[in-house]
């Protein structure tokens, strides 16, 4: 990694800042499936508590980076965006993970899977899953619909803490990574 370049939302009188955002994610998770590339990172520097903000950062290679933005996969956005120029990264910089998290937050779901699993009625599958059982998280999430099923979901996000070190590793789709951290400035 040795270049970024930021995507910050104009503020718009017609649709708020997280739909913006939610949109602007989708079309780039889109892009980055097309691109079958593991190297592209991404960040929220604006992000405080479960804000993510309106700045989108992605961090890479020039190379792919250049690649990228060389694609029309902004189409549709362009007016609702400022693009910076791509730059190098600063020399002193800290290093964080952004991973995407889910938790099991359909007790319906969890109960067919029992009932299919173990042979189960309804009602043995309700009384063992109850609707309490629901888990939540606090984290902070971008809502897009997933290419392969049309279904809408929420990506929650976790942020890990700053470090001095970078860890390496791909990136998925999504510009998150399970093992990476990515530059945090």
């Amino acid at each position: 990694m040795d270049s970024y370049l930021d995507l910050s939302l104009r503020p718009d009188p017609e649709f708020p800042e997280s739909q913006l955002m939610n949109a602007l994610y989708a079309k780039l998770h889109r892009a980055l499936v097309a691109a079958n590339t593991d190297t592209i990172a991404v960040c929220f520097p604006q992000f405080v508590g479960l804000k993510l903000g309106a700045v989108l950062r992605l961090i890479g290679p020039s190379a792919s980076l250049a690649n990228l933005m060389a694609t029309s996969w902004l189409h549709g956005m362009r007016d609702h965006l400022q693009i910076s120029a791509m730059q190098a990264l600063p020399a002193q910089l800290q290093h964080r993970k952004w991973q995407r998290i889910q938790c099991k937050s359909s007790p319906e779901r969890v109960r067919r899977r029992q009932m299919k699993r173990h042979d189960l009625s309804e009602a043995q599958a309700r009384e063992r899953v109850p609707d309490a059982a629901a888990a939540t998280l606090k984290a902070p999430f971008l809502q897009i619909a997933s290419s392969s099923t049309g279904q809408r979901f929420r990506l929650f996000l976790k942020v890990g803490p700053l470090q001095a070190q970078p860890e390496t590793g791909s990136f998925n789709a999504y510009g998150l990574s399970q093992s990476a951290t990515a530059p945090w400035f």
